[in-house]
């Protein structure tokens, strides 16, 4: 007799592929075909993180909205970084946050510039009393076809946001973060098998695996957990920007053990596991959500 309670992971989400589409800079989630889920009705919480502060970076969309949402119905307050130009998705998430009467501010700060990652842990503070949690996910990616294309300015811009912010942000945080705390960066499967089209990016997500396993050791004499999130193809707006070659996104994530791209909410569960107290005795580690693609340090 067949379980009607399984449900079969490669169908659980389209597995049809993709519209041909691309945007402008900033790309915007809700002009997306179709809608990434990231949560938004999807993610049940159970009050894994009452009364903890987080600040999450790249929170409007994508990954990072899915954490942020998953953060709030766990019962915690929810700073979001986003980029300028991005503010229709990050107001849909604020909403959200409040509607779990949680409180929610909403940062739109460029990562590239100086000074903005002390920032925003300063307004996160200012606003909430505290930070505890820290979702380092803010990333640039931007596909060229070949070496040649790819300009030493847009390496240098993938760097600063990529890496160089998440340096500038735990720096200006560590101060606050208290025994509990937790950090969670977001690495990728390209840090493990890079693609040559994304030479600059897949170099940053290694050196954020790098750094996160550093970064742990570090902390944890201190009683603060560092882990990472490893993501395959996942369906956001990160790819219509630039990130993928032309013509590539109908096959998006195709080409995966479970036959499709994933979902943000996918991995809602594996940010919520990292920052409380389940994830207790997990730090120096990265986790990959990648439709079956193996991660080897």
């Amino acid at each position: 007799m067949k379980n009607e309670h399984l449900i079969d992971p490669r169908k659980k989400f389209s597995n049809d592929g993709f519209p041909e589409q691309e945007q402008d800079t900033p790309a915007l989630q809700q002009k997306m075909k179709p809608m990434p889920d990231c949560g938004e009705t999807s993610y049940k919480g159970y009050g894994r993180l009452k009364g903890r502060n987080a600040l999450v970076t790249g929170g409007d969309s994508g990954i990072g909205r899915a954490a942020a949402i998953a953060y709030a119905r766990e019962g915690a307050n929810v700073a979001i970084q986003y980029f300028p130009g991005e503010e229709a998705d990050a107001h849909e998430v604020k909403e959200i946050i409040e509607q779990e009467g949680q409180k929610a501010l909403l940062l739109p700060y460029d990562l590239r510039e100086d000074a903005a990652a002390s920032e925003i842990v300063e307004k996160t503070v200012e606003a909430f009393g505290g930070v505890d949690i820290l979702v380092l996910n803010a990333a640039q990616q931007i596909a060229q076809e070949s070496l040649q294309d790819l300009h030493i300015k847009q390496v240098e811009d993938t760097y600063k946001v990529n890496v160089i912010s998440m340096y500038e942000t735990v720096k200006a945080a560590e101060p606050h973060l208290e025994p509990g705390s937790a950090i969670v960066t977001t690495t990728s499967v390209q840090a493990f098998n890079p693609s040559t089209h994304l030479m600059d990016y897949a170099g940053t997500k290694a050196a954020i695996a790098n750094f996160t396993l550093n970064l742990s050791s570090y902390f944890a004499p201190k009683g603060i957990r560092v882990n990472g999130v490893a993501p395959g193809p996942i369906w956001t707006p990160l790819q219509l920007d630039h990130g993928q070659l032309e013509g590539t996104i109908p096959k998006f994530g195709q080409d995966t053990l479970l036959g499709r791209a994933g979902q943000p909410v996918e991995l809602a569960p594996v940010y919520v596991l990292f920052a409380s107290d389940e994830g207790s005795y997990i730090t120096g580690q990265i986790y990959g959500v990648t439709g079956g693609e193996a991660i080897d340090l």
